[in-house]
């Protein structure tokens, strides 16, 4: 049960707050500006019954303190920059090394465990903003970050938004924790998940890309059709991150000169529920929470690992890093926009 008086707080001299969104179709969820983070998301299920499918804690103090991603907005750069460094326009940019030698996620305080400033709040819809400033965990350029929730009929919406006053990189997600039983119930091995491609992006045993792009056929990667999650799981493919950790290049992934289109990214069923992923990003990473700590959730059911699945659209991880990925720089007087939906059906 979440505690909604917990969440108004003053956190790094700012005021923090959790919103709720309700649409007539029976989806509700809270949103706070901490971390831009998704506290619920009530779905009902083919009978009607309500559970909240995202892990996460009751009170605001719990998510200051255990701060593991949960459903927040990863950034600068979601994923990991190899080296923890990069050139950009003849300069090498050093950024924090939080993921042994590379970094992840942006940095040790990336946009997830940051304040966010509330633009904009609606029945159905949040907007949310965040200054970036330059330097900020060794990134360039003050970069405006937006961020918009909304809930149209059985969709959860996710819209990006970003420029920046000097050249930079870019690559957002939201880290979503999905279990689509209700959080705290079991694990995720009795779902099955569908993606929708054709190819995948090879990882080292670091989860850092190989640079290149192969295609699913004849490896577990093929999931064109539904796969139960247990079957996929543990098999030694995907040993290096103690389950599924990996990222696939969506349709039309190459053509950087077309306009972004949501295309059907995955689909994944659990609990009487069906959950389809749409996106413009050209990555889809799964992460199948393999290393979630034990964290005593909302429901007072205690967490542990493989109890939720992540479907992060994104751009291709350390994308700075190879011509051949589509480009994740952004420069002053561009204009970044991009789109995930998550849709039950």
């Amino acid at each position: 049960m979440i505690n909604e008086a917990s969440f108004n707080k003053i956190v790094e001299g700012k005021q923090v707050g959790l919103y709720t969104l309700t649409t007539p179709e029976g989806l509700k969820a809270q949103i706070t500006n901490y971390g831009a983070k998704i506290v619920s998301l009530y779905v009902p299920n083919a009978t009607g019954e309500v559970a909240d499918v995202v892990l996460g804690f009751s009170t605001l103090d719990e998510w200051l303190a255990q701060e593991v991603y949960f459903n927040g907005i990863n950034g600068r750069t979601a994923g990991r920059i190899r080296g923890a460094q990069f050139d950009l326009d003849g300069t090498t940019y050093h950024v924090t090394q939080n993921a042994g030698e590379h970094c992840l996620h942006g940095g040790n305080h990336g946009f997830n465990d940051k304040v966010w400033d509330v633009v904009e709040v609606k029945d159905a819809s949040i907007k949310l903003h965040y200054l970036s400033v330059d330097g900020e965990e060794g990134f360039p350029g003050n970069l405006d970050v937006y961020v918009t929730y909304i809930l149209r009929g059985k969709d959860l919406v996710i819209q990006y938004d970003a420029d920046t006053d000097k050249p930079t990189i870019l690559n957002l997600t939201n880290h979503a924790y999905f279990n689509l039983k209700g959080e705290g119930n079991g694990t995720i091995h009795d779902h099955t998940l569908q993606v929708i491609a054709d190819e995948y992006i090879p990882y080292d045993d670091k989860a850092v890309p190989l640079g290149n792009v192969a295609t699913v056929e004849h490896t577990p990667m093929d999931m064109r059709e539904p796969v139960l999650i247990a079957d996929r799981i543990d098999l030694p493919f995907f040993a290096a991150g103690l389950g599924i950790d990996n990222g696939w290049a969506l349709s039309g992934w190459n053509q950087p000169n077309e306009t972004p289109a949501l295309r059907l990214a995955a689909i994944l069923e659990g609990g009487g529920r069906t959950m389809e992923t749409w996106t413009t990003f050209p990555c889809m990473q799964v992460y199948s929470g393999n290393y979630v700590e034990k964290h005593m959730g909302k429901s007072g059911q205690m967490y542990d690992v493989q109890c939720a699945i992540c479907l992060e659209a994104e751009m291709f991880p350390d994308a700075i890093h190879y011509e051949q990925f589509p480009n994740t720089i952004l420069r002053p007087g561009e204009k970044w926009a991009h789109t995930t939906k998550y849709r039950f059906v």
